[in-house]
């Protein structure tokens, strides 16, 4: 890890610890042994099935990545599916580094350049962000009883912000499609009086959102790629409910629609990301758990714990081994495809 990026996760570090300890002095009469007995009594069953849910959420990525590569290189969703589970493996364990595992791994294994993998992510991205974004969308303002729960006022001015930045999204990846070097010369054009290199990155950046999105060539890969991204998503949401029902009242009856809304607090929180202890994720959560849903603070640190180390770190087990089976090393990939100067990869893992 070079010099940047070690001060980068030591102030981040710092700043959660901190969030950590205002968090629990306003629990001043936080009870471990009530933490430990609500954490026994979560249903094993429902974890295990959440977990599996989640494993399955890693296939249906394989298939959409497989319908992203169609067009230039045919390849099956199974054989997509080990440089999937090893990329997010990555990214669990090495923190925002490991996110460029994936694509790394997929061009290698496609004999595809890796700026076109890069392209294909960064497409992916906005998939997600739109799919989860109307999925939020329609919880604030067509589930019932939302209403009820605190900061409701202010859930609803979000949800208004979600619609126009969908709507932003769309309008601006429609104009990618149609004219992305023309958007990448007239910005590095306007930029470049600033800072010419970051005039040229984010240039760089704008050709590859149009490249990637150019993978779709028709209008039904179109709607595969929403369809799966939609099943995606709510998928973990119902990895999220078997979760939360896996503990005693009032989490086991809490709704869908409230779950979806607590899965926006734990994205928001996992911006910020940090190697093997992962961050905001479970802040978030049980910060939301305690003050917009009115859960105890021990069961909210129970159950926050928990939806991050299944929803995140469980595919680790298999993505470790199905690394040791293609002889590969995260941290060595990791390395190699944050190398700006790395040539395109021409070979698949040995």
């Amino acid at each position: 890890m070079s010099r940047k990026n070690l001060l980068v996760s030591a102030v981040v570090l710092l700043v959660l610890a901190v969030l950590v300890y205002l968090q629990f002095r306003s629990w001043r009469d936080f009870d471990w042994q009530v933490f430990w007995r609500e954490t026994r009594r979560a249903d094993p069953l429902r974890v295990l099935a959440a977990v599996a849910l989640i494993y399955f959420v890693y296939v249906l990525r394989a298939l959409r990545w497989k319908i992203f590569l169609r067009p230039v290189s045919p390849a099956s969703a199974w054989s997509l599916t080990p440089p999937t589970m090893i990329g997010f493996t990555g990214l669990a364990l090495l923190g925002r580094p490991g996110e460029l595992i994936r694509p790394y791994l997929i061009a290698r294994r496609q004999k595809l350049p890796f700026s076109s993998q890069m392209a294909v992510w960064m497409v992916e991205r906005i998939f997600d962000t739109g799919s989860f974004t109307i999925l939020v969308t329609l919880t604030i303002f067509l589930a019932p009883g939302m209403g009820a729960l605190p900061y409701s006022v202010e859930f609803r001015a979000f949800g208004y912000f979600l619609l126009v930045l969908v709507a932003v999204l769309a309008a601006f990846a429609l104009l990618l499609w149609r004219n992305a070097p023309g958007l990448a010369r007239w910005s590095e054009r306007r930029l470049s009086p600033l800072s010419p290199s970051f005039a040229a990155g984010v240039a760089e950046k704008i050709r590859a959102f149009g490249k990637g999105l150019h993978t779709l060539h028709d209008l039904s890969s179109f709607f595969q790629l929403v369809g799966i991204s939609l099943a995606i998503w709510l998928l973990i949401a119902i990895a999220f409910r078997e979760v939360l029902h896996a503990y005693p009242e009032p989490l086991r009856t809490m709704p869908l629609s409230h779950i979806v809304l607590l899965m926006g607090f734990s994205i928001a929180g996992s911006t910020v990301l940090l190697p093997a202890v992962g961050g905001g994720s479970q802040l978030a959560t049980i910060a939301a758990l305690a003050h917009v849903f009115r859960v105890s603070p021990e069961l909210s640190v129970s159950c926050g714990i928990l939806l991050w180390l299944v929803t995140f770190v469980s595919v680790t087990p298999a993505g470790l081994l199905l690394a040791r089976r293609e002889h590969v090393s995260l941290r060595r990939l990791s390395q190699e495809a944050g190398e700006p100067a790395a040539a395109p990869p021409t070979a698949a893992p040995q």
